[in-house]
């Protein structure tokens, strides 16, 4: 918070708001005070002139605050920028017994024109992130961490390599036991206060394991109690990046990528990625609710294992999460594996009989297999019929490859021989 509204704290009855609000979220009472600072210089009163001014006329003060957001929207302030604004004046009277009676309508679209990025956009982002950029960025879009998550609002704690339990450090390299890899977030780092886990994937892990060790290159010593996060300047007096700074370096990139989203658009990446997974059957609706933070069915069992859920159910979960990879990860093996699926369909045309010019004409991307499966059929089926006679006499050890070719078993001979035909 800047140092100009600090001076708002000399004020017993203002010191007595705040620390309220900071025994429920630091963040909040900082956040309520910048907010009561600025909405101070903006009108020219101080906070007690405003109790004052609501004491004298109720209505009067109602008809104030509600010119007061409608300027404020005028020029170009964001509806969730009012609404917060608002909440802070609210809050400030509340603390005196007193409230805004009069309903206030705010616009309920804040950002219209943000939208989820795509796997290509998100690539751009990490193109133009530093290292440390890099990794807060991943952490966000495929973990669904929240920045605070990363590191706290004061730099006081934040992720530590000892919540990726499955990363190992070496002596100049630190290696990943598993991947996707756990990622732990504490109660002390949760904002619904519970503790629960994620999951990095191969591409966010190699964006760490390049991070950690330039850092190893540079002298620094890491062990399981060190940052993620950490301060690139040597000698400060905080090991960990405040969120501010943090989703900063994030907002920087996308600013150069050439898009104006908020840095938390990054954790609307990953939840949408697992909706799509969810519809396909990829992963439940309780476990993603579970990897984005949120509290549902597995919280309880969750916590009922005392912070430890069985072993076999972690990897399944793992599982579930790696069937969600090609959807989350801008480098995957996706592109790779369709191209094998059509020169498996290709080879198949081939082998039916069909010619090469007839095969290129095909398109494999909107073929089903059901239909792949009818136009072997089909052609093996002519050219049996035009071979000749439907019925055929083969020995009978042949008879369990004419059958899977499409032909029907008629009657057995005397002599090893068995009469099959054409279907009708």
């Amino acid at each position: 918070m800047k140092p100009r509204h600090r001076h708002l704290l000399n004020d017993a009855d203002v010191k007595r708001w705040y620390d309220n609000l900071a025994r429920g979220s630091v963040i909040t009472a900082e956040e309520r005070l910048r907010r009561l600072g600025r909405f101070c210089n903006v009108t020219g009163l101080d906070p007690k002139e405003i109790i004052e001014k609501k004491r004298a006329s109720p209505d009067g003060f109602d008809d104030y605050i509600m010119d007061y957001v409608g300027r404020s929207l005028a020029k170009g302030e964001k509806p969730a920028q009012a609404r917060n604004n608002l909440t802070t004046i609210k809050s400030w009277l509340g603390h005196h017994g007193l409230e805004i009676t009069k309903k206030i309508k705010l616009p309920t679209s804040d950002y219209v024109d943000e939208v989820v990025p795509t796997k290509e956009q998100l690539a751009q982002i990490f193109r133009h992130c530093d290292t440390r950029a890099r990794v807060i960025a991943s952490m966000m879009a495929f973990c669904g961490l929240r920045p605070e998550s990363l590191s706290n609002y004061l730099g006081t704690d934040g992720l530590r390599l000892g919540d990726l339990r499955e990363l190992e450090i070496k002596k100049s390299t630190v290696e990943f036991t598993k991947v996707p890899t756990i990622v732990m977030v504490r109660k002390t780092l949760s904002k619904a206060r519970h503790q629960y886990f994620s999951f990095l994937p191969e591409e966010g892990c190699q964006y760490l394991k390049e991070y950690l060790e330039a850092r190893m290159r540079n002298g620094e010593k890491l062990d399981a109690d060190s940052p993620v996060i950490t301060h690139v300047r040597k000698g400060s007096r905080l090991a960990f990046l405040r969120t501010t700074k943090l989703s900063w370096e994030v907002k920087l990139a996308m600013k150069e990528a050439g898009f104006t989203w908020r840095p938390y658009v990054l954790r609307s990446y990953c939840d949408t990625a697992f909706d799509i997974s969810e519809s396909k059957g990829f992963i439940s609706h309780p476990w993603r609710q579970f990897f984005m933070g949120h509290k549902g069915d597995i919280e309880a069992r969750y916590s009922t294992n005392k912070g430890r859920l069985p072993p076999d159910m972690v990897e399944e979960m793992r599982g579930a999460y790696k069937r969600c990879e090609n959807l989350l990860q801008t480098s995957n093996a996706e592109p790779e594996r369709e191209k094998i699926k059509e020169t498996i369909k290709e080879q198949l045309l081939l082998v039916a009989g069909f010619k090469q010019e007839e095969v290129e004409k095909m398109d494999f991307a909107q073929m089903t297999n059901e239909q792949l499966q009818d136009i072997v059929r089909q052609r093996l089926l002519g050219a049996m019929v035009n071979n000749g006679s439907r019925q055929r006499v083969i020995h009978t050890g042949e008879v369990e490859q004419y059958i899977r070719q499409g032909w029907e078993y008629v009657a057995p001979l005397p002599d090893d021989r068995a009469i099959l035909k054409l279907p009708a």
